[in-house]
């Protein structure tokens, strides 16, 4: 066996172990999976609790580390929609490697997953952008980072060389948007882009991305999106504006602004996840 058919056969072995021990832990066939980024992880307080998993018990799986990542998977429902909620997620930069990222979604794919939405907190590029704003994630960069597919190819998630034209679902972007417009959530549109961290972007670096397109910027969410479509689950995403980008204001950046930020636009955050996710499993 070569060397990459070892590291492809030992990951899927990974990726069955776990749901394996998942199952064993609960029967629940979750449609949906939420993913809380930054300071939003309260969110999962909103669901009727079945059962509550640590990333740390699960064979083989990695652990979050950041800052405001709790690290457990809850499932429950929202009203009587059953779903998965990562409270939490893990990081290029606390060193894992890009399939560790996005193991979690293959893992929430076996377990039967037909939805993605994900959430981060993100620093604002767009001018018009002010701190606690939502966005609606309308397409990504993800040319800063490393492609989560690069090595074997995984047949059973999808094709060597996936379509990225549709990467975030339309239709089911649009029942965020008509969610935004009945909850009266002001709700922006925009162009993420993810680089690895820890560090945050110099102000070079932000007028270098504004002049690429990028409307808003962070360390997470596009290579588990890229995973996500390959393996064929529909995906959304909401970033929280957490702070202007380097260079845009005379005020320094820091972790604790960006969770401090996303606390505080919970209520307006929660209200549209909840509404939201209402209409998207309606359109499964």
């Amino acid at each position: 066996m070569n060397r990459n058919a070892e590291i492809a056969n030992s990951y899927r072995m990974r990726i069955d172990e776990a749901i394996g021990y998942i199952k064993s832990r609960t029967d629940m066939e979750p449609v949906l999976a939420l993913v809380l980024g930054s300071g939003l992880g309260e969110y999962a307080a909103e669901l009727k609790v079945e059962e509550e998993i640590s990333y740390r018990d699960i064979p083989g799986f990695p652990v979050s580390t950041a800052p405001g990542h709790d690290g457990r998977f809850i499932f429950g429902y929202l009203d009587q929609i059953p779903v998965v909620c990562m409270k939490g997620r893990v990081h290029l930069y606390e060193g894992y490697e890009p399939w560790d990222v996005v193991m979690p979604v293959r893992v929430m794919k076996g377990l039967g997953i037909k939805a993605l939405f994900l959430t981060n907190a993100s620093g604002g590029i767009n001018f018009g952008y002010m701190a606690g704003d939502l966005m609606l994630i309308t397409d990504h960069i993800s040319s800063f980072v490393p492609n989560p597919l690069i090595g074997p190819n995984f047949e059973a998630y999808g094709t060597r060389f996936p379509d990225m034209t549709h990467v975030y679902d339309e239709e089911l972007s649009d029942q965020i948007r008509e969610a935004a417009h009945e909850e009266k959530v002001p709700l922006q549109e925009g162009i993420y882009v993810q680089l690895t961290g820890p560090s945050f972007e110099s102000p070079a670096e932000i007028r270098m991305l504004r002049s690429l397109g990028a409307d808003a910027v962070g360390m997470s969410t596009v290579i588990e999106a890229i995973a996500a479509h390959h393996a064929g689950i529909r995906v959304v995403g909401v970033s929280c504006i957490a702070n202007a980008a380097a260079g845009m204001t005379k005020e320094l950046l820091s972790g604790d602004d960006v969770n401090l930020t996303a606390n505080e636009t919970a209520p307006l955050f929660s209200r549209l996840v909840t509404s939201s996710i209402k209409k998207i499993t309606g359109k499964l």
